[in-house]
Protein backbone atom coordinates (compact mmCIF):
# COMPACT_ATOMS: atom_id res chain seq x y z
CA UNK A 1 0.00 0.00 0.00
CA UNK A 2 3.18 2.09 0.69
CA UNK A 3 3.00 4.87 -1.95
CA UNK A 4 6.20 6.41 -4.03
CA UNK A 5 6.48 10.00 -2.61
CA UNK A 6 5.16 12.55 -5.79
CA UNK A 7 7.82 14.48 -6.71
CA UNK A 8 7.22 17.76 -9.90
CA UNK A 9 9.47 20.28 -8.40
CA UNK A 10 7.38 21.52 -5.96
CA UNK A 11 9.37 19.33 -2.94
CA UNK A 12 11.64 21.63 -2.26
CA UNK A 13 9.25 24.62 -2.24
CA UNK A 14 8.16 26.06 1.17
CA UNK A 15 4.23 25.94 1.49
CA UNK A 16 1.93 28.64 1.03
CA UNK A 17 1.16 30.66 4.74
CA UNK A 18 -2.35 29.85 6.09
CA UNK A 19 -4.20 27.73 7.64
CA UNK A 20 -2.96 24.35 6.21
CA UNK A 21 0.58 25.20 7.90
CA UNK A 22 1.53 22.81 10.21
CA UNK A 23 1.32 18.78 10.97
CA UNK A 24 -1.67 18.32 13.05
CA UNK A 25 -3.60 20.28 9.97
CA UNK A 26 -2.20 18.47 7.37
CA UNK A 27 -3.41 15.00 9.43
CA UNK A 28 -6.77 17.07 9.84
CA UNK A 29 -6.75 17.41 6.35
CA UNK A 30 -6.14 13.62 5.22
CA UNK A 31 -9.16 12.71 7.66
CA UNK A 32 -11.13 15.25 5.40
CA UNK A 33 -10.27 13.98 2.49
CA UNK A 34 -10.64 10.15 3.40
CA UNK A 35 -14.15 11.06 5.23
CA UNK A 36 -15.64 12.63 2.45
CA UNK A 37 -14.08 10.72 -1.11
CA UNK A 38 -13.30 7.43 1.06
CA UNK A 39 -9.63 6.02 1.31
CA UNK A 40 -8.83 6.44 -2.49
CA UNK A 41 -8.63 9.65 -2.88
CA UNK A 42 -6.05 9.96 -0.16
CA UNK A 43 -3.29 11.22 -2.02
CA UNK A 44 -0.59 13.37 -1.29
CA UNK A 45 -1.81 15.99 -3.57
CA UNK A 46 -5.45 16.01 -2.80
CA UNK A 47 -4.13 16.19 1.30
CA UNK A 48 -2.13 19.59 0.12
CA UNK A 49 -5.11 20.75 -1.75
CA UNK A 50 -7.50 20.41 1.12
CA UNK A 51 -4.81 21.83 3.81
CA UNK A 52 -3.81 25.12 1.18
CA UNK A 53 -0.33 23.81 0.96
CA UNK A 54 2.01 22.17 -1.57
CA UNK A 55 1.94 18.53 -2.01
CA UNK A 56 5.82 18.65 -1.53
CA UNK A 57 5.31 19.55 1.82
CA UNK A 58 2.79 16.20 2.88
CA UNK A 59 5.88 13.80 1.68
CA UNK A 60 8.50 16.13 3.53
CA UNK A 61 6.31 15.37 6.77
CA UNK A 62 5.05 11.67 6.23
CA UNK A 63 7.50 10.28 3.27
CA UNK A 64 4.66 7.76 2.44
CA UNK A 65 0.89 7.34 1.94
CA UNK A 66 1.45 3.96 4.98
CA UNK A 67 2.86 6.83 7.25
CA UNK A 68 0.06 9.53 6.50
CA UNK A 69 -2.93 6.78 7.32
CA UNK A 70 -0.85 5.52 9.94
CA UNK A 71 -0.86 9.16 11.74
CA UNK A 72 -4.09 10.04 10.67
CA UNK A 73 -5.78 7.57 12.72
CA UNK A 74 -3.27 8.04 15.87
CA UNK A 75 -3.93 11.48 15.66
CA UNK A 76 -8.04 10.83 15.04
CA UNK A 77 -8.25 8.01 17.76
CA UNK A 78 -6.54 10.06 20.30
CA UNK A 79 -8.46 13.39 19.12
CA UNK A 80 -11.55 11.71 19.64
CA UNK A 81 -10.68 10.52 22.86
CA UNK A 82 -9.89 13.81 24.30
CA UNK A 83 -13.18 15.84 23.70
CA UNK A 84 -15.85 12.69 24.51
CA UNK A 85 -15.21 13.22 28.10
CA UNK A 86 -16.02 9.74 28.86
CA UNK A 87 -14.80 10.47 32.51
CA UNK A 88 -16.08 14.27 33.36
CA UNK A 89 -14.50 16.83 35.22
CA UNK A 90 -17.76 16.37 37.48
CA UNK A 91 -16.77 12.42 37.91
CA UNK A 92 -20.18 11.44 38.43
CA UNK A 93 -21.67 8.86 36.16
CA UNK A 94 -24.29 10.61 35.37
CA UNK A 95 -22.46 12.96 33.18
CA UNK A 96 -21.02 9.87 31.67
CA UNK A 97 -20.10 10.50 27.71
CA UNK A 98 -22.39 13.81 28.12
CA UNK A 99 -20.64 15.33 25.48
CA UNK A 100 -20.61 12.84 22.99
CA UNK A 101 -23.49 14.11 20.91
CA UNK A 102 -22.06 16.79 20.56
CA UNK A 103 -18.72 16.08 19.74
CA UNK A 104 -20.20 13.97 16.72
CA UNK A 105 -21.65 16.86 15.39
CA UNK A 106 -19.46 19.40 15.99
CA UNK A 107 -16.90 17.10 13.59
CA UNK A 108 -18.59 13.99 12.32
CA UNK A 109 -15.25 14.17 9.54
CA UNK A 110 -13.33 12.33 12.60
CA UNK A 111 -15.58 9.97 12.93
CA UNK A 112 -15.92 8.74 9.55
CA UNK A 113 -12.94 8.70 8.49
CA UNK A 114 -12.60 5.86 10.97
CA UNK A 115 -15.26 3.91 9.69
CA UNK A 116 -13.93 3.79 6.09
CA UNK A 117 -10.47 2.58 6.87
CA UNK A 118 -12.60 0.09 9.06
CA UNK A 119 -13.86 -0.92 6.49
CA UNK A 120 -11.51 -0.72 4.03
CA UNK A 121 -9.20 -2.65 6.75
CA UNK A 122 -11.83 -5.96 6.20
CA UNK A 123 -10.86 -6.22 2.68
CA UNK A 124 -6.93 -5.40 3.25
CA UNK A 125 -6.13 -6.82 6.27
CA UNK A 126 -2.26 -5.01 5.68
CA UNK A 127 -4.68 -2.18 7.73
CA UNK A 128 -6.05 -4.48 10.30
CA UNK A 129 -3.32 -3.80 13.07
CA UNK A 130 -3.55 -0.62 12.21
CA UNK A 131 -6.98 -0.66 12.90
CA UNK A 132 -6.77 -3.08 15.93
CA UNK A 133 -4.02 -1.21 17.87
CA UNK A 134 -5.76 1.67 17.84
CA UNK A 135 -9.06 1.06 18.64
CA UNK A 136 -7.85 -0.58 21.54
CA UNK A 137 -7.34 2.78 23.31
CA UNK A 138 -10.95 3.36 22.91
CA UNK A 139 -11.66 0.53 24.84
CA UNK A 140 -9.07 1.10 27.34
CA UNK A 141 -10.77 4.84 27.69
CA UNK A 142 -14.11 2.77 28.41
CA UNK A 143 -12.58 0.80 31.28
CA UNK A 144 -10.69 3.36 32.80
CA UNK A 145 -14.19 4.96 32.87
CA UNK A 146 -15.66 2.11 34.32
CA UNK A 147 -12.74 1.52 36.81
CA UNK A 148 -13.48 5.69 37.61
CA UNK A 149 -17.25 4.76 38.48
CA UNK A 150 -17.21 1.51 40.17
CA UNK A 151 -18.36 -0.78 37.39
CA UNK A 152 -16.81 -4.21 36.48
CA UNK A 153 -14.23 -3.77 33.99
CA UNK A 154 -16.19 -7.12 32.58
CA UNK A 155 -18.57 -4.79 30.78
CA UNK A 156 -15.83 -2.92 28.98
CA UNK A 157 -16.43 -4.51 25.41
CA UNK A 158 -20.53 -4.65 25.82
CA UNK A 159 -20.16 -0.73 26.54
CA UNK A 160 -17.52 -0.05 24.14
CA UNK A 161 -20.11 -1.30 21.20
CA UNK A 162 -22.83 0.25 22.54
CA UNK A 163 -20.82 3.94 21.97
CA UNK A 164 -19.55 2.87 19.07
CA UNK A 165 -22.98 2.02 17.43
CA UNK A 166 -24.48 4.88 18.68
CA UNK A 167 -21.62 7.09 17.11
CA UNK A 168 -21.72 4.94 13.62
CA UNK A 169 -25.89 5.84 13.68
CA UNK A 170 -25.34 9.61 14.33
CA UNK A 171 -22.83 10.10 11.88
CA UNK A 172 -24.73 8.16 8.99
CA UNK A 173 -27.93 9.24 9.66
CA UNK A 174 -27.73 12.39 12.09
CA UNK A 175 -30.38 12.50 14.83
CA UNK A 176 -27.96 13.53 17.99
CA UNK A 177 -30.64 13.23 20.16
CA UNK A 178 -31.28 9.60 19.45
CA UNK A 179 -27.19 9.55 20.79
CA UNK A 180 -28.25 11.25 23.97
CA UNK A 181 -31.50 8.81 24.84
CA UNK A 182 -28.89 6.34 24.08
CA UNK A 183 -26.23 6.91 26.06
CA UNK A 184 -28.70 8.27 28.98
CA UNK A 185 -30.40 4.59 28.82
CA UNK A 186 -26.67 3.56 29.00
CA UNK A 187 -26.20 5.30 32.19
CA UNK A 188 -29.10 3.80 33.89
CA UNK A 189 -27.73 0.48 32.66
CA UNK A 190 -24.40 0.64 34.60
CA UNK A 191 -25.94 2.24 37.62
CA UNK A 192 -28.48 -0.40 37.81
CA UNK A 193 -25.47 -3.14 37.40
CA UNK A 194 -23.03 -1.35 39.98
CA UNK A 195 -25.82 -1.59 42.06
CA UNK A 196 -26.87 -5.23 41.70
CA UNK A 197 -23.14 -6.38 41.86
CA UNK A 198 -22.07 -4.42 44.87
CA UNK A 199 -25.66 -4.07 47.24
CA UNK A 200 -24.09 -2.24 49.63
CA UNK A 201 -23.71 0.42 47.51
CA UNK A 202 -27.16 0.58 46.06
CA UNK A 203 -28.20 3.41 48.40
CA UNK A 204 -25.41 5.68 46.75
CA UNK A 205 -26.82 8.44 44.98
CA UNK A 206 -26.00 8.01 40.71
CA UNK A 207 -23.80 11.24 41.20
CA UNK A 208 -21.70 10.35 44.01
CA UNK A 209 -18.60 10.68 42.47
CA UNK A 210 -15.74 8.17 43.15
CA UNK A 211 -12.00 9.45 44.75
CA UNK A 212 -10.35 8.79 41.60
CA UNK A 213 -12.89 10.54 39.43
CA UNK A 214 -12.93 13.73 40.68
CA UNK A 215 -9.36 14.23 39.20
CA UNK A 216 -9.14 12.21 36.21
CA UNK A 217 -5.23 13.37 36.27
CA UNK A 218 -2.96 15.86 35.09
CA UNK A 219 -2.01 16.95 30.90
CA UNK A 220 0.81 14.83 30.73
CA UNK A 221 -1.38 11.88 31.37
CA UNK A 222 -1.99 9.00 28.74
CA UNK A 223 -4.89 10.01 26.48
CA UNK A 224 -7.36 7.10 27.98
CA UNK A 225 -7.38 9.04 31.05
CA UNK A 226 -8.05 12.34 29.71
CA UNK A 227 -10.59 10.93 28.27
Amino acid sequence: MTAAVETDGEAGEEARPGYGEGRGALLAAAVRVVARGGLRKLTYRAVAAEAGVTHGLVAHHFGSRDALLEEALRWCVTRSIETSSLVPASGRLEDFAATLADVIEADPDLQAFQYELKLEASRRPELGHHVDLLYEAYRAAVREALACFGVSPDLTEIVFAALEGLVFHQVTSGAPERTEKGVDALRRLLAAHRAQASPTTAGVALNEPKDSCTNPGSADDEPARRA
